[in-house]
């Protein structure tokens, strides 16, 4: 009787004080009035209610410090928006990439498994972290271009890649626009090469019908507070397989065997009835290693803020598309000085920005309106590293270009991006395209 009345009252302390964590976050956190050119406009940023604040307090009375049930309830959730049987969360999108192609290198992949100094295709216009892991796993970069617009690679750019050398492809969904996965599941397929879909800027959007991140072999997403849903930090690992799941989730919690969740022993039943490498038969499975890894777990608080930030994943997507709509219908009279972007075929991109390239010839520069729209406390960001191969860190990677980066240079060198996001609202995204109309305007 005792024990129950402890819990009794445990339970209604603990609910006492998520009922105060919803009172403080409408408190704490009460929106302020937009004033143009006093209010920043940022190109990004978390957008969260008291579920989020809520959650996090509960995981955060457990005192669960790791991996737990908000993780392992969002990975169940997660997998079924991105249309795959398998998500393993990490602790960044960046991670998700290192993890991905690190389990391309796996022997348990047999014959399939990269080797050092394989090639692998990707895009020379895009952030570092899509590119780093294929470095850091002495495979070989192979950069090609991208077009102007929709900033996808074209399928003869792809073709023209292939070597014998060459084994994967890995390449982001562009500020959410999917890549033309037609062609690239196509040269895939007849080139027997592996699919790495880096989707962490693109979580929501859909080609033919699917969505991105159900192509490939593997895929992955980040939860930081620009993309679409956040956790503060944290990524993810997408797989459609469990054997490729096995390998990542190896990789990602030390290297080792076991399969166990945390907190959990002897999940196979044969805990000390394994004989693996060179090991004494029943060496303990938790800590006998097939893989030389790393620990990006995250932990549950991140995942829980993660569950209530799924629940508004659609209205986000909705919102973002919206934001685009309405620049794209303000801005579009100045097409003959900017390059206005577009979605690819087939597909209904998830926006991560509102990207502009400044036409050749155009009565004004990159410099220029990048300078006036931040003086009126507008946001903005170029296209990540522009092209990666002028960023220092890049200056002496083994590498390879196939053709020319034509449109590259011209993206490092023209091309901007505002945002879109969901706490933007009306009012902003017409200050947003007056500015911009004020400042073509004056000087054409």
């Amino acid at each position: 009787m005792a024990s129950d009345n402890g819990d009794a009252k445990k339970d209604a302390l603990r609910q006492q004080i998520l009922d105060l964590t919803a009172q403080y976050y409408d408190e704490a956190f009460r929106k302020k009035p937009f004033l143009g050119g006093i209010s920043q406009i940022p190109v990004s940023g978390k957008v969260f209610d008291g579920d989020e604040l809520t959650n996090l307090v509960d995981s955060s009375l457990d005192f669960w410090l790791t991996t737990g049930r908000y993780a392992h309830e969002f990975e169940e959730e997660f997998a079924k928006v991105m249309g795959v049987k398998h998500a393993m969360l990490c602790n960044s999108g960046s991670s998700a990439n290192l993890l991905a192609v690190s389990a391309l290198k796996s022997e348990r992949l047999g014959d399939r498994a990269l080797v050092d100094g394989d090639e692998v295709i990707t895009l020379a216009a895009g952030f570092p972290t899509t590119v780093n892991p294929i470095v850091q796993n002495r495979l070989v970069p192979v950069f090609i271009d991208c077009e102007l617009g929709t900033y996808d690679a074209t399928a003869e750019n792809m073709q023209a890649a292939i070597s014998p050398k060459t084994r994967a492809i890995v390449m982001a969904h562009t500020l959410g626009n999917p890549f033309n996965l037609d062609a690239v599941m196509k040269i895939a397929k007849e080139n027997n090469l592996f699919v790495i879909e880096d989707s962490c800027d693109a979580v929501g959007a859909t080609y033919d019908g699917r969505p991105v991140g159900s192509f490939g072999d593997l895929s992955t997403a980040s939860f930081y507070p620009a993309h679409h849903v956040t956790m503060g930090e944290g990524g993810c690992v997408l797989a459609k397989t469990a054997s490729m799941r096995k390998i990542v989730e190896s990789l990602r919690d030390w290297g080792r065997d076991c399969w166990c969740p945390t907190g959990e022993d002897n999940t196979c039943g044969r805990r000390f009835d394994w004989q693996l490498g060179s090991l004494p038969y029943g060496y303990d499975h938790k800590y006998t290693y097939s893989h030389i890894g790393y620990n990006l777990k995250l932990t549950d608080m991140q995942a829980a803020v993660g569950v209530a930030q799924l629940k508004k994943l659609p209205g986000f997507i909705a919102t973002r598309r919206k934001n685009f709509k309405r620049l794209l219908d303000g801005l579009n009279q100045f097409e003959e000085f900017f390059v206005m972007p577009g979605s690819t075929p087939k597909s209904e991109p998830s926006w991560f920005g509102f990207l502009l390239t400044v036409r050749p010839g155009a009565p004004f520069s990159r410099y220029e309106i990048v300078q006036h729209l931040e003086s009126h406390r507008i946001g903005t960001r170029q296209l990540f590293g522009g092209n990666l191969l002028s960023q220092p860190a890049y200056q002496k990677i083994e590498h390879r270009v196939s053709g020319s980066l034509k449109n590259t240079e011209i993206i490092s060198n023209n091309a901007f991006w505002i945002g879109v996001f969901p706490g933007l609202t009306n009012e902003m995204i017409d200050y947003m395209i007056a500015t911009v109309a004020e400042f073509v305007k004056s000087k054409i």
